[in-house]
Formats: structure tokens, sequence, C-alpha cells
């Protein structure tokens, strides 16, 4: 039988359709359809015209309305780049960081990636749906519903393939869409005899035919940084994901500048990070189709600079803006918070923060996703406001009332 609603009347609903993928954006270029409806057949987006219009075609079916209130529709939220496969926590790290080290300091203590690894290690798959599950429920109530998902906790053959194996699981059980990728090159575990080449040998030869077996994973990434995986490396590893059809994503300039070159000259969907990014890192995004992934919650997390956002979009990067929600460097995981901080430090217009976690964080994805338009899968978040712009005004304490994903609606409380 037909599932048919009419949602409405909106006194904005901004679609996003037709929005630049590269460059800057200005406000005036988002088109904003005043008092319009949106009807949604068995979960697709079937027509988006005046409400009026859409009660006097489609009489009797069922209608979804703000009563004497007035709602704004978005397209739903698209976080880009997550750690949320994870068991244990980090709190000691964080204490250390406040105290004055640095994350590389405790990373070479014996703390960071590690600490997430033995606790990772030691839950069972079960375990990790849970984790898992509990934090889609947390974004899915700040109107986020693609959320992509990373393994690169287990940095072993078993416990790689038992994060990824939990994230289609997890994937499964909810009605948000998980995008998995595999991280098995992290970083080299400490219980690991022998060189990165060697690690990332294991990775290849071991983890990667089973995650193409059993459909765990069509992205992979990869840490760049000092004290991780160095160019060369990257290149090589790289290289050889690509061959067998992977599409590739790369953490890069965190620390160090250099690694955008890398991810942008291998012709990866997105290089994540970019703190340290520099001049020539900017114009290697000019020249180039990778997305460059703004990370605002790692800067929180860690008190470091902000990804030179302003400056990627000026030089004409699609740029997108993501949480890296993890236990360690970015624990906050709320992404429309982070978005408006960056957008407020970095001098971002609201089109362009609004783009940041919807089409252009759909195109790091490489996902048909992130507008409100006919003929596509509904996926929009309803706030009761009259104005769109005090979703990031509010910097994240504007919650949706409502989303709408398919034939599901997910109230918010």
């Amino acid at each position: 039988m037909s599932s048919t609603r009419l949602y409405g009347p909106f006194h904005q609903l901004i679609s996003m359709e037709g929005s630049s993928l590269y460059g800057p954006i200005a406000d005036d270029e988002i088109t904003n359809l005043a008092e319009a409806g949106i009807l949604v057949e068995d979960g697709i987006v079937k027509e988006i015209a005046e409400y009026s219009s859409l009660t006097e075609k489609y009489k009797r079916v069922n209608r979804v309305s703000p009563g004497q209130k007035k709602w704004i529709a978005v397209p739903s939220f698209i976080d880009c780049h997550t750690h949320i496969c994870w068991a244990g926590t980090r709190v000691n790290d964080y204490a250390a960081r406040v105290a004055g080290k640095t994350y590389l300091e405790i990373a070479a203590a014996g703390g960071g990636i590690m600490d997430t690894v033995n606790a990772t290690r030691s839950a069972s798959e079960e375990e990790l749906v849970q984790g898992i599950l509990c934090r889609v429920d947390e974004h899915l109530k700040r109107g986020i519903s693609i959320i992509e998902v990373k393994s690169g906790y287990g940095l072993n053959v078993e416990d790689e393939l038992k994060m990824l194996r939990a994230i289609k699981l997890a994937n499964k059980e909810s009605i948000a869409n998980l995008i998995p990728t595999f991280l098995g090159a992290h970083i080299k575990p400490k219980d690991f005899n022998g060189s990165n080449t060697d690690y990332l040998k294991v990775m290849l030869n071991k983890v990667v035919p089973i995650i193409q077996e059993e459909e765990l994973a069509g992205r992979a990434d990869m840490f760049v940084e000092e004290g991780a995986f160095s160019f060369d490396e990257a290149r090589w590893y790289a290289n050889e994901l690509k061959r067998l059809g992977f599409h590739l994503t790369m953490h890069v300039d965190q620390f160090h500048a250099g690694g955008s070159q890398i991810a942008t000259e291998i012709g990866c969907v997105s290089a994540d990070h970019l703190e340290f990014t520099d001049e020539e890192g900017i114009g290697s995004f000019s020249k180039s189709e990778t997305v460059a992934v703004a990370l605002p919650g790692a800067s929180l997390g860690l008190g470091m600079q902000f990804s030179p956002a302003r400056k990627l979009l000026d030089a004409g990067a699609c740029l997108a803006i993501a949480s890296d929600w993890n236990p360690g460097s970015a624990p906050m995981g709320d992404l429309t918070t982070q978005s408006s901080i960056l957008g407020a430090s970095e001098k971002l217009s609201i089109a362009e923060t609004l783009a940041g976690i919807t089409t252009r964080a759909a195109h790091a994805l490489r996902l048909d996703a992130g507008t409100l338009s006919e003929n596509k899968t509904a996926r929009f978040n309803i706030f009761e406001t009259d104005d769109y712009r005090n979703i990031f005004y509010q910097q994240g304490q504007m919650r949706p009332v409502s989303s709408v994903i398919g034939n599901n609606i997910f109230q918010h409380e």
C-alpha cells in the first residue's frame, strides 16, 4: 500500500539544489521557497511546490502540519568524517592535554590511539554495535542522517574486520545511512613486529580481500603524519588500494604541512584535517576535485588552530565540514555547533556553512545526496523557526523538531 504524506506549509524551504560545489557561496545564491509544501510518496520526494496548490491537488493524503507555528525545511545534515565505532575512554589524554602535553607527546608516552585500540580489541562485536547505535541516535537528534564511520581502532586482521562488521550490522539496525571506511592504516600498532611497510602489506593482503568478499567497505583512509605514515608510504599504499577499486581519503596536515599535496596528487575523494595546510597545499586543492574537509571538533578538542577554511574557499576548493567524532581528539561530536564556531572564526557565509554539511559533505562521500529535491529519497529536517539562519546563529543549540528519512519521521523531544 502506498504511503503518502504532505508536509507543510514551510515558511522557508531551503533545497540546496543547484548550489555550487566549489568556491565561495553568498547567502543570496541559496534558493529560498516561501510557503512551500513537500509531498512524499513511499519515501521519495514526489513534488515540491506552493503548499496551497498541493493541498488542492492532493486532497486525500495524510498531512503533517505545524498548526499555528512556523516551520522551515532544510536537507538532512551529513557527517562525512567520524570514528564513532570505539570502546573505552580517553579522559586521561584530555586531562594531560589541558595540563600542557601535546597530542604527539601523549601518543609517544603510550597514550593516544593505542588506549582506544586496546579497549576496542577487548570489546565484543555486539558491544561495538551498541556503542555505534548510541552515537548515531545523538546524531539523529541533531538532524544528521548520513554518517561516515571508520575502522582504525583494531589495527590487526581480526579486530579491523570486527569493527567493519559491527558498522555493517549497526547500519542494518538504524534509519541513518552509515558509510563504512577502512582505516587499517591509522598507525602501526606497538605490538606489530616489523616496519610500517610490513604492516601495510598485512592490511592489503590479509584484510582487504575479506573486506571485498564480505562487502564491508568501498572506501579506505590513511593517517599521513609524523608518528603515523610517511608521504612515500602513503603514495604506495594508496595507489595499491586505488588499483583495487577503493575510493580514497586521507588524514593530512593535522600537525605538519605537505600531506594535502599527496592526497590531491593521488586523486583522493577528500583530504581531511588540514589545520597546518600551507599556501602550496591550498593551491593544490584549487587544481583538484579532492574535497577539503575541515574538522573543527579536533581543533576544539586539541586547543589548536582551525583549518584555513576561508582561504580554501577563496582558492576555489570544495569545502566540507565534519565532526571527527572520536574518543581522543574530538569527543564533542556536535556537528552543528562545531560548524557554527568554524563559520564565525573563519568568516564563512551561512550558505557556505550549510553547504559544508549537506551538498559538499555528500560530494566528499561521492553520494547523490545533500539536497531536498524531487525524485530523491526524502531526507530533510524540520525546524521550528521563521529563519533558517537561526540554526547557525544559535550555534547548534536549535535542534530539529523532527526529521524525515524515507518513510520514517524521527520525532525529537
